[in-house]
């Protein structure tokens, strides 16, 4: 599996095409079927959520979080996207495309409301 520079560009197609590589090196292609996907990503979804547990509050930006948890958050939210990413390419999903089509159908659906009128 070939690297990725920090100043490469990470579009969906690249994790998909990462994803791809790393399991077809290792033959675990048999292995993942949607189900077995989406249940390893159920359970990624479970351990992105023990980090915030009992934390209470979180303020944007983490301020008070020390460096490796902020580390920790990032390597199970990574684990997150990879599998919703391999999943969605299991299922023959174009992701990037299911996204903008929904934030399309929520603003049809949750339109911006008419700013007061000034009298």
């Amino acid at each position: 599996m070939t690297s990725v520079s920090d100043e490469e560009t990470v579009t969906l197609k690249l994790l998909k095409q990462k994803m791809h590589d790393f399991a077809h090196e290792r033959d675990w292609e048999q292995y993942h079927s949607p189900r077995n996907l989406l249940l390893a990503l159920v359970g990624e979804v479970g351990e992105l959520s023990e980090i915030f547990q009992w934390k209470g509050e979180v303020p944007k930006g983490l301020g008070d979080w020390k460096e490796e948890e902020k580390v920790h958050l990032g390597e199970e939210l990574a684990d997150v996207l990879l599998y919703l990413v391999q999943l969605s390419d299991i299922c023959g999903v174009d992701l990037g495309q299911a996204a903008l089509r929904k934030i399309r159908l929520n603003a049809i659906k949750y339109p911006v409301p008419d700013a007061p009128s000034s009298q």
